[in-house]
């Protein structure tokens, strides 16, 4: 299941490289969403350690001068298998500057696979430098989705440089071909060019290309670690260690992990420590294995015969023990100056891909007792690193390790670019804002020195119409008192004209009070609402007369100059209603709704004609409003002012 999840996980991931839209196009929040969601993934996947070292290292091509050579290497797999993916493990240097690298890895290659019975086979992928694999650690997974091959043939086009000659070569470290959980390409014949050179150094046999030896570690990302079981005691000639498996299961593979490295620099003893010489394994299902036979039989006479893991297949026997005999131990005093030891840090025995072998009991046919090495860590399947993965899902983790690493510090870049791109647009703001607040300040300034010039014109305004109703008034007065003389022979005249006088001059004191009372005021503006109550019962006192206001909140919202204006307005209005109608009676409705203001005062006086007064006209340009007029019938005016609401729906 965990070898399933990682296959599409890591199909999941390339398919996402593929579509995956450009980093310019990707929001801030998606780029950081990414960035956490690599973090998250890196903390669960295995981790590169290098440094086996023991085990050969590879198989490689003759040197050449040139890249583009033509180079192929091809492995006979056997019967027809659904092959799912074929892995390529590059041989790795040590780079003085760049750390390890991929040594003599292909730059551009392709991979064919066909049957015994088709051998031009078909091309199952193909990569060029544009897919950028190099530089890299990890292996290279290609998946094959179950296609039916019997061999599969790796076709270089361009090759890459090796590090200590600089000359072109053609070399892997190991290639896997997974069918399911089985590695198909496991010890298989490889096949070379007719031109290949047989490579004679050490560590680089032709067979070292399917001989199972990887040069990392496993160090999975989970689980405790294990300290490998390591005799310390006298084991006679011929030790054993058994693993009863509980039940009979069909044995058909071997994994025997070395004993770890020690954690120093330099390591304190040869990778092959524990591993014997000669080793015989054994299956039986009775338990004195009277009905055993020999699954396999290891020697190991050099480092270059043994690696960190050993992985072994044989024909497939039912079994329900497996016994490991140490037919020769293995003592090299340069190494080691005490008796020989038998150990290993696991041991996995496969049916049908499943390791059966694990946390299942071992046995020694000698004295084992040491505290920290216990015989249970033979099966716990753990490790010095923590827990042992199965291997397809190991080296998928390690080439989804890679592309994330790869792509980590692209969304970094982006996002550091962004930041820096953000702050500078917050300074920028930040300095918009203080113009902008400049600009407020500069603004509220001019307006109050507008208001105040307003005021002022105001002010005169007000003094000019109290001095021309004052002078009006004071000309009729003067025009009653020639006619009261005249009539001083005639007592009835003479008194409707004294009467008529004494109005009026009370009318008169009572105007020029209220326009003294607005000019010494403190606040200049008063209630609207006061103001025109007061003005109609001033003007209109010998008239009857109602008045009647609609939405008082809102004309509260006036600003002042506009009050002002619109009071003026409206004592103009009743003062030509006194002095040309000739009217009885007169009627005023102020009303604020839906964002506007209506003044509509009327009277049953000789009417207008339609012809609005140039004075009202006058004023309706200061109140920036519209004014019309309009008849009552056969006789009387009404005017209509109609003020509209500006300035973002506040009235002004």
């Amino acid at each position: 299941m965990a070898t399933r999840f990682f296959m599409i996980l890591l199909a999941g991931f390339l398919a996402t490289l593929a579509v995956a839209a450009p980093l310019g196009k990707l929001s801030l929040s998606s780029l950081e969403q990414r960035l956490q969601e690599i973090d998250g993934q890196l903390a669960q996947l295995a981790n590169y350690n290098l440094g086996g070292g023991i085990g050969a290292i590879g198989s490689r091509s003759s040197g050449y001068e040139t890249a583009h050579q033509a180079e192929w290497i091809e492995i006979e797999l056997g019967d027809a298998v659904p092959l799912d993916q074929v892995l390529l493990v590059p041989a790795i240097r040590r780079d003085g500057i760049n750390g390890f690298q991929a040594d003599g890895f292909p730059q551009a290659f392709r991979l064919l696979a066909g049957t015994s019975k088709d051998r031009t086979g078909k091309v199952v992928a193909e990569f060029t430098r544009r897919d950028g694999l190099l530089p890299r650690i990890a292996p290279v997974v290609i998946l094959c989705h179950g296609v039916i091959v019997s061999w599969i043939r790796i076709e270089a086009k361009i090759l890459s440089r090796r590090e200590f000659d600089s000359k072109y070569v053609f070399q892997f470290s190991e290639v896997l071909a997974f069918s399911g959980e089985e590695n198909v390409a496991l010890h298989k014949p490889v096949k070379y060019p007719a031109h290949h050179e047989r490579n004679s150094a050490p560590g680089w046999p032709d067979s070292a290309m399917v001989d199972g030896f990887l040069p990392y570690l496993m160090a999975a990302a989970s689980g405790k670690k294990s300290v490998a079981y390591l005799s310390s005691s006298e084991m006679g000639n011929h030790p054993t260690l058994t693993i009863d498996l509980g039940a009979s299961y069909p044995l058909s593979r071997l994994h025997l992990h070395a004993v770890d490295q020690s954690d120093t620099v330099p390591q304190a003893f040869a990778g092959d420590i524990g591993i014997p010489r000669v080793l015989r394994v054994e299956g039986a299902n009775a338990p004195d294995f009277s009905d055993g036979q020999v699954l396999l039989e290891l020697h190991h006479d050099t480092i270059y015969d043994v690696g960190p893991i050993l992985i072994q297949t044989f024909p497939v026997v039912t079994c329900r023990y497996v016994r490991l005999a140490a037919v020769k131990l293995n003592h090299d005093p340069l190494y080691w100056s005490g008796p020989p030891r038998l150990g290993f840090a696991e041991i996995e025995l496969f049916s049908r891909g499943q390791n059966v072998a694990l946390n299942k009991p071992v046995a020694a046919s000698f004295k084992a007792e040491d505290p920290v090495r216990s015989l249970s860590s033979l099966t716990d399947g753990r490790n010095f690193y923590g827990t042992i993965l199965p291997m397809r899902t190991w080296l998928n983790q390690l080439a989804l390790r890679h592309e994330l690493e790869r792509e980590r510090p692209t969304i970094s870049a982006e996002l550091n670019q962004r930041y820096v791109r953000q702050k500078a647009n917050v300074t920028r703001l930040g300095a918009l804002a203080a113009a902008l607040a400049f600009g407020v300040v500069v603004i509220v300034l001019v307006n109050r020195i507008r208001q105040q010039r307003a005021i002022e014109q105001t002010r005169k305004r007000i003094a000019a119409d109290l001095h021309d109703e004052l002078g009006a008034d004071l000309h009729a007065i003067g025009l009653l008192s020639d006619l009261a003389q005249v009539a001083l022979t005639a007592p009835e005249r003479l008194g409707d004209l004294l009467q008529r006088m004494r109005s009026l001059s009370e009318r008169t004191g009572k105007a020029a009070r209220h326009c003294t009372n607005m000019l010494e005021a403190k606040d200049l503006y008063g209630d609207l609402v006061d103001d025109m109550r007061h003005a109609s019962n001033r003007i209109l006192a010998d008239l009857e007369h109602e008045i009647e206001f609609e939405g008082e909140t809102k004309l509260r919202q006036l600003n002042p100059r506009k009050r002002v204006d619109l009071l003026l307005f409206y004592q103009e209005s009743l003062i030509n209603i006194i002095r040309h109608s000739g009217a009885t009676r007169a009627h005023t409705r102020l009303s604020a709704a839906d964002g506007q203001i209506y003044l509509t005062v009327s009277d049953n006086g000789r009417g207008l004609n339609g012809q609005v007064p140039p004075s009202l006209k006058r004023r309706a340009r200061l109140l920036g409003a519209d004014v019309e007029a309009g008849s009552l019938g056969s006789d009387g005016a009404r005017i209509v002012l109609r003020l509209k609401r500006r300035w973002f729906g506040i009235l002004q």
